[in-house]
């Protein structure tokens, strides 16, 4: 497999970008960055140095990804997704003396999007949030603290609105009760809630 970089993007010298990953139009990826195999970064996305990211990542156009973040394998980022990662953020000093450096520092807070995850299109991700594995961001969301595994979050602040699939469907709300095994409608996947928390559920071995 090879590495696919438009002639319009900026890599900086230090990114590491791993074999089928895609980089489209007006790119601009900031050194030191680390970006997975079998991605696609889409056009006109930002990602600022310190980002790690997994591999068959899908980033849409125009995702903004500032230091801080970490990505997981096969997570959606979707067109418009934007992250911060400090949440009292000023321009200057106190005195407005001094412009404050853009480089990370004790305000700068760590976000982590685990394996799966969907954000939808237009998506915000506030600053030290876990987004669960395979969790779905509604589209227009504005998330404000953490998202358990397999959860659907939509609205402003985000609120849980149910279940998914990692195949991306939803679950039955009225199948969805503690200790009591669901099934995926579509794919036959079983799942597990236990306090409050969604997971598969165990294989037993014959």
């Amino acid at each position: 497999m090879s590495i696919r970089i438009h002639p319009s993007a900026i890599v900086e010298d230090g990114v590491e970008i791993g074999d089928g990953t895609s980089v489209w139009d007006n790119v601009h990826i900031r050194a030191p960055s680390r970006i997975g195999r079998e991605c696609i970064v889409g056009g006109k996305s930002i990602i600022s140095y310190g980002v790690e990211i997994g591999d068959r990542v899908k980033i849409n156009s125009f995702a903004y990804i500032p230091t801080g973040v970490t990505i997981e394998t096969g997570v959606m980022v979707s067109a418009g997704t934007i992250f911060a990662n400090d949440k009292y953020p000023r321009a200057t000093t106190p005195d407005l003396s001094e412009l404050r450096d853009s480089g990370p520092d004790e305000h700068t807070l760590t976000t982590v999007v685990r394996k799966g995850a969907t954000l939808g299109a237009g998506s915000r991700i506030g600053p030290g949030v876990e987004i669960g594995a395979f969790a779905m961001i509604g589209m227009g969301a504005l998330v404000t603290k953490d998202v358990a595994p397999y959860s659907l979050v939509i609205g402003a602040p985000a609120r849980h609105a149910g279940f998914v699939c990692c195949c991306g469907e939803p679950l039955a709300a009225a199948d969805v009760t503690e200790d009591a095994a669901v099934t995926c409608e579509h794919c036959d996947r079983t799942y597990t809630l236990r306090a409050g928390r969604l997971s598969p559920a165990e294989v037993v071995s014959p």
